[in-house]
């Protein structure tokens, strides 16, 4: 059982503002319309202070104004975390009462591992059940394979990292520091490169030799079943801190920059450079050899296809969905635009 931690303890170790019971103990966090009073919550935004108000959570996590808001109009005797990023809070503990009650993991290498014998292993690294080592393999401290997992010949891994089972890392392949593989990913497969020659005998797709490899930065999560393709001459090199959701997939030779992050399903083309600190939304995808600009927000569902140069623009191409019968009319009207448009240039010779 999680053991309770108070208010002030917690307010301390995140060096936050409280108000309320220091001696408050808590067990761990829940949404408004459920917490209770020895758990957690958190508003954010300001269309759910009311929900706030209602809620029979013991501890609120807020920003400045909206503390203020609620304490002046809730009747209710409640304790509360100040911050000015209350949901990066939120993340935070919620990382917190999750490292408290994880089970400890014993280090070591399983029997029924197999590990090459030239393979660097630390004493403190954990290689689960049916893992698979190949030859020349450095693992850092702390590294926890948990089972069914795949390390070709001469990967690196960082320290502190855990890769979940199933996952695949082939040759030559690197892997920074505190990252987090999520079951089914797989690194360094195959860039999607052929050659057509169609001069004899009906032709065929030549294989392009893939003789990259695959670099990642620290502090990076892959989602399950992500796939990272490797290089077909230089690398693919993933920036540190990105997040990556659900099956996304990263093409060959792509660059992505430091801490951008990318929802499920979406996809990059090969040889896009994509830059820092770019949210992208699920199902986005972008075609090969572009370059996207820092701070660049794409909403789901959007196809990229040229450059975009200018930092810290947001980007869509989503038309929104309405009734089938009301698609089938605006899709007719899409397509007599070209004639209309000459018909206005017509008319505009006509009046000059």
């Amino acid at each position: 059982m999680l053991k309770p931690i108070t208010l002030g303890n917690l307010a301390n170790h995140f060096s936050v503002d409280f108000e309320g019971d220091s001696n408050l103990s808590l067990t761990g966090l829940a949404p408004l319309d459920i917490a209770q009073k020895q758990q957690i919550s958190f508003l954010v935004n300001p269309i759910y202070r009311q929900q706030a108000l209602l809620s029979h959570a013991g501890v609120l996590i807020l920003n400045q104004s909206d503390f203020t808001f609620v304490k002046e109009s809730s009747e209710q005797t409640r304790s509360y975390l100040i911050s000015p990023n209350p949901y990066a809070l939120f993340a935070r503990v919620g990382q917190y009462f999750e490292q408290i009650k994880r089970i400890p993991i014993t280090a070591g290498i399983h029997p029924m591992a197999d590990v090459h014998p030239s393979a660097l292993i630390p004493q403190s690294c954990t290689i689960g059940p049916f893992c698979s080592i190949g030859a020349g393999v450095v693992l850092g401290e702390n590294v926890h394979l948990i089972s069914h997992v795949r390390l070709g010949n001469h990967v690196e891994i960082g320290s502190d990292t855990t890769i979940h089972p199933m996952t695949v890392v082939y040759d030559d392949c690197q892997i920074g520091k505190r990252c987090i593989l999520h079951g089914g990913v797989v690194i360094g497969s195959d860039g999607f490169g052929f050659a057509p020659d169609f001069s004899l005998n009906g032709g065929e797709w030549v294989k392009i030799p893939q003789t990259g490899r695959v670099i990642i930065g620290n502090d990076v999560e892959c989602g399950a079943s992500m796939t990272v393709d490797r290089g077909a001459m230089a690398d693919t090199m993933i920036g540190d801190g990105c997040k990556f959701d659900n099956q996304v997939q990263i093409g060959h030779n792509v660059k992505v920059g430091a801490h951008t992050v990318m929802a499920g399903c979406s996809g990059i083309a090969g040889s896009t450079e994509v830059g820092s600190l770019c949210v992208i939304g699920g199902y986005t995808n972008f075609s090969g050899h572009l370059k996207i600009a820092d701070r660049t927000t794409v909403s789901g569902g959007t196809s990229i296809t040229k450059s975009i140069k200018e930092p810290g623009g947001h980007y869509t191409s989503v038309f929104p969905f309405t009734s089938h019968s009301q698609w089938e009319k605006n899709a007719a009207i899409i397509r007599g635009i070209d004639k209309l448009r000459q018909q206005i240039k017509d008319l505009t010779k006509k009046v000059k």
